[in-house]
């Protein structure tokens, strides 16, 4: 190895780390503006968050030679810059606020403004050995339109706890018809989005092995599809953190605390969550395995959860193996 040079151990081998001669971005996205900063250098951009701002941006990053963009989720405000930036040449990436939050206490950063946070996302930026890839476009509207309709499940299933508590004969009507008007809309939003699955070859093909799955259903398909765009190139472990399904280790020294889960995508893991219900009724592998499980002693929910990530794999493989599922073949 060369002397003066900083290594890291990756998956893959031991890799060089980054040179931070080359200069990287961070933006803070706001709902009105974007604060840009420049690492390393720090130099400071605020623009609008409009056409004429993003015009701007790409002129700044032009000047100073911009390898990297690095931004972080913000709720949805971000999808405009991210739209904007999948557009051009520069390697652009989505961040987790819960990576910049850790990378900021190993800094042991306490202060926090807009142009500070910019400064730490360039920072992590240029820290970062590999740039994940942003999202594919095809699903922006995907996903938009499935949160729709897990908003519009939200919304009845809040009526349906409403109407059990009023006693009200003249509100009890309106919150019935209320219930039945969103569950003709989500009706309705279902067959609209497997319709314009239906029109994609390559979604169509990993949906219909999706569903081929006993326990997997139209409305997890979905998800899966929607929610874990990489399903089928994913390992088993990948597959189940993603999802936010895999069980950590929770030991140091003597202690040795139960593992949990934690992180993933959450809209996600409730959809996996309520289909795993399902699967351990009508998926003789996956109720067997519940089974044994609480056998063993296993709480109902751990059990639950282990269906859950079974659920996941048995989904990415079937993907992966581009082939139907059935029972002799996936034994669990």
């Amino acid at each position: 190895m060369v002397a003066g040079t900083t290594w890291f151990v990756s998956k893959t081998g031991i890799k060089k780390m980054n040179n931070n001669s080359t200069c990287s971005a961070g933006i803070d996205v706001a709902k009105a503006k974007l604060d840009i900063a420049l690492y390393p250098g720090g130099e400071h951009l605020v623009v609008t968050y409009t056409t004429e701002g993003l015009k701007e941006l790409d002129s700044f990053l032009r000047l100073h030679k911009v390898a990297r963009v690095g931004f972080e989720a913000s709720g949805g405000y971000e999808w405009h810059l991210l739209a904007h930036l999948r557009k051009g040449t520069i390697a652009a990436a989505r961040f987790q606020p819960v990576q910049i939050k850790a990378f900021a206490r190993s800094r042991l950063q306490r202060a926090k403004t807009d142009k500070l946070d910019a400064l730490l996302i360039a920072a992590f930026t240029a820290s970062v050995p590999d740039m994940p890839a942003l999202p594919d476009q095809k699903l922006d509207g995907l996903a938009d339109h499935l949160t729709y309709i897990e908003q519009l499940e939200d919304r009845i299933v809040t009526l349906k706890t409403m109407l059990e508590t009023t006693r009200d004969a003249r509100i009890r009507r309106l919150q019935t018809a209320d219930i039945k008007s969103l569950k003709a809309r989500h009706k309705a939003e279902l067959q609209r989005l497997k319709a314009v699955i239906a029109g994609n070859d390559g979604l169509v093909r990993k949906f219909n092995l999706l569903v081929s799955v006993r326990g997997i259903g139209e409305r997890t398909a979905l998800a899966l599809l929607v929610r874990l765009p990489e399903i089928g190139s994913l390992s088993r472990e990948e597959a189940a953190a993603l999802a936010g399904v895999a069980p950590y280790d929770n030991q140091s020294g003597t202690r040795s605390r139960t593992k949990r889960v934690g992180g993933g995508r959450q809209r996600l893991r409730k959809s996996l969550f309520m289909a795993a219900f399902c699967a351990t009724t009508w998926n003789k592998d996956l109720k067997a395995f519940y089974l044994r499980l609480r056998q063993r002693g296993k709480h109902h929910l751990t059990a639950i959860i282990a269906t859950a990530r079974k659920l996941v794999i048995l989904a990415n493989t079937v993907v992966a193996r581009n082939a139907p599922w059935t029972e002799c073949r996936n034994q669990i």
